[in-house]
This record gives C-alpha cells, sequence and structure tokens, in this order.
C-alpha cells in the first residue's frame, strides 16, 4: 500500500470512528483518551476527526502554530499544547480561513482563541480552552510533531484525533482499527438494549443492576 493510500484510509477510519461519537469511542477503549473536559468546540455543532499534527508553543506566542499550519497536510488535525495559557487568542478568523484553504481538519488546543463567530461562520472546527481577545506574539519556535501530552492525554503524531460536543478523545494509531471494531459492537448492543424499552423496562431490568448489590450481600426488593 501506498503512502499516500494509507493515509486515505486512515482519513477514512477517523470519519467512521466520529460517526459513532466520542463517548463512544472513548467506552470502546476501556475508558481511555478522553482530554480534559476544559478543552470544548466553538459551537455545539462542530465536529474534527483526522491524525494529529502536533506542535507546542509558549504561552502568549503562537510562531509554532504558523509553523504547523504551513506544514501540516490535508486532513490532519492540528493539535497545539499551549502549556495551558488561556489568557491569549493565539488562533482567529485569519488562521482558520486559511487552515479551511490548506484542507486542515481543524484545531484542538488547550490555549486561547479569539473570534469565536467568525471562525464559525468560516466552518473551520475548533476546540479550544478558552476564548479570549488578547492578542500573541511570534517571537519562539517551538517542537512540531513531536509527542506532546494534551489535556492530561499523550498524543503522538499521526494519533486519531476524534470529537464533537462531547469533547475531544485521542486513538492510538497502532489500535485504531481494534477500536473500530469495537466501537461497532458496542454500537450494535445499544442498540439492542434501547429497543428493549419499549415495553417498559428499564436499564435497572435489562442489564440486571440489581446483581451488582446482590453480590454484595445487599437485598434487592424491586
Amino acid at each position: 500500500m501506498s503512502s499516500s493510500e494509507h493515509r486515505s484510509e486512515t482519513i477514512a477510519l477517523c470519519k467512521e470512528l466520529l460517526s459513532f461519537g466520542s463517548a463512544v469511542v472513548f467506552d470502546s477503549q476501556n475508558r481511555s483518551g478522553a482530554l480534559a473536559s476544559a478543552i470544548k468546540p466553538l459551537d455545539r455543532n462542530m465536529k474534527i476527526a483526522g491524525p494529529a499534527f502536533t506542535c507546542v508553543c509558549e504561552p502568549g506566542d503562537n510562531l509554532t502554530l504558523h509553523a504547523a499550519l504551513k506544514m501540516a497536510q490535508p486532513g490532519d488535525v492540528l493539535v497545539c499544547d499551549a502549556m495551558g495559557a488561556t489568557e491569549q487568542g493565539m488562533f482567529g478568523d485569519v488562521m482558520a480561513s486559511c487552515g479551511l484553504g490548506r484542507g486542515l481538519a481543524g484545531l484542538v488546543t488547550d490555549g486561547g482563541v479569539r473570534d469565536r463567530l467568525t471562525i464559525i461562520d468560516v466552518g473551520f472546527p475548533v476546540f479550544a480552552g478558552n476564548v479570549c481577545m488578547q492578542g500573541t506574539v511570534k517571537e519562539v519556535l517551538g517542537p512540531v510533531n513531536q509527542p506532546i501530552t494534551l489535556g492530561g492525554v499523550l498524543v503522538r503524531p499521526g494519533d486519531l484525533i476524534i470529537g464533537d460536543e462531547d469533547g475531544i478523545v485521542v486513538v492510538a494509531a497502532e489500535t485504531a482499527q481494534t477500536v473500530l471494531e469495537a466501537c461497532r459492537k458496542r454500537s450494535a448492543k445499544e442498540a439492542e438494549t434501547i429497543s428493549a424499552f419499549s415495553d417498559g423496562r428499564t436499564p435497572w431490568d435489562v442489564n440486571d443492576l440489581g446483581g451488582y448489590l446482590r453480590a454484595k450481600g445487599v437485598a434487592v426488593n424491586f
């Protein structure tokens, strides 16, 4: 398989994972990979899926993010460690327009961004730690496309980034196919469970939640 074919396959896999929703992906990989809940989309309808292109920006400086914007390939998700500096607008509508033009899949950062409404109008998915009007300088070039830790999760270049209104989950590239199969099985099982509620039963009945109490010696009378 050529590199371009492999990349196309990876992006298609990302999109299929996204179709299940970030919460199902999280559950399907043993409840792991969720970024800190403070990192949220600028608009609830924004969704994001693609391989990670990582960078690290010094607080108050967005030069490295500009470099990443130049270097990333179509379909990539920019994943920027801003060292938790949320009182800055390190990304705005001009950069969003550039990202859209370059075919990137979006931005995920623990830092702040600005121009929220116009970014939404542009249609470039952005998940950020805050919205702040203050600008940044361009003085320090940090690491690009190296492993980083963002929102408490290790993110390596090429790892899969899946996000929707529930938040962002990271899937290791080497486990992505296994996670996808687990998502398919979990989704099918949930559909069966939901259909069982049509006769008035509850999750307590269908999943025998009382069994957890009986196992502890607690009597269940309902």
